[in-house]
């Protein structure tokens, strides 16, 4: 006997192809809800989220239901405020686990020798200073007596003084206070003779950046950028360096923006979030 049930309908390429967007466009939308939340500080209120996102409250009250089932979203239930839930925070730590600042800016030193054909490094702070982690020589003959493994000096170097700017340490500024007292008339000249600490680390702040010329090594100039964590504190520095003369340390020219960019995006991979 034959079985005379028709078969099940199958869904036209057409109609799958459209169900399949579908679900990429909700799987995006969702992940904009979410990274929007965490963008506004990991807790808001339906209408600043939705605000935030560019959707209607009642779309983004949808996927926020869906977040909340998979533990991704949590709500307050006083404030009736929206904020990060343990899943979401599970995965933001397995994240943080793997972001290590030379592992992430290996790309940009590879970028930045290739762009400006200048040698490049990533420096973090040891405890008898500045220490190179990660070294990439340019195809330019330059002779400089820096290596892997190489202490900078914080006032002198671009490296030590985007350090000297930005982390607010006791333990930094007596260092850079020490190299004060044992550096030569003629170098503590181009300093401000009032407060020259306070100085450097206000023209780092203003400038992001932190630039010399000849200070550190007669014939080399440099430029540097910190690298931030996801708590927005300094935890490395990128620095370009070449010869005087044919590498422009200008902190607003392209070298110190290209090296800024580079930086940017390294700390955007540690978790930082620029101020908006």
């Amino acid at each position: 006997m034959t079985d005379a049930r028709p078969m099940p309908e199958m869904p036209s390429p057409a109609g799958g192809d459209r169900g399949r967007r579908q679900r990429v466009q909700a799987a995006e939308t969702g992940l904009a809800v979410l990274k929007g939340l965490a963008r506004l500080g990991g807790r808001a209120s339906l209408t600043a989220l939705a605000a935030h996102v560019g959707e209607s409250p009642a779309k983004v009250h949808r996927y926020l239901a869906s977040l909340q089932q998979e533990g991704l979203v949590a709500q307050d239930g006083g404030s009736q405020q929206y904020y990060v839930g343990p899943e979401a925070i599970h995965i933001g730590l397995a994240a943080m686990r793997q972001a290590d600042p030379i592992r992430v800016s290996e790309a940009s030193l590879q970028r930045l020798r290739d762009e400006l054909r200048a040698t490049s490094f990533i420096a973090v702070m040891g405890n008898k200073g500045p220490t190179i982690v990660r070294f990439e020589e340019s195809g330019l003959p330059v002779t400089v007596n820096v290596r892997v493994g190489s202490v900078l000096s914080l006032v002198w170097s671009a490296t030590g003084r985007a350090f000297l700017g930005l982390l607010d340490s006791s333990e930094v500024r007596a260092l850079a206070q020490e190299e004060l007292a044992t550096s030569p008339a003629e170098a503590l000249a181009t300093l401000d003779a009032a407060d020259p600490l306070g100085a450097l680390r206000r023209a780092v702040q203003a400038a992001g950046c932190a630039v010399v010329r000849d200070t550190y090594q007669r014939g080399i100039s440099a430029v540097a950028a910190p690298l931030f964590d996801h708590t927005g504190r300094p935890c490395a520095v990128l620095t370009s360096l070449g010869a005087t003369g044919g590498f422009d340390p200008a902190a607003d020219g392209r070298i110190a923006a290209t090296v800024m960019r580079e930086a940017a995006l390294a700390s955007t991979q540690l978790g930082h979030l620029p101020a908006r």
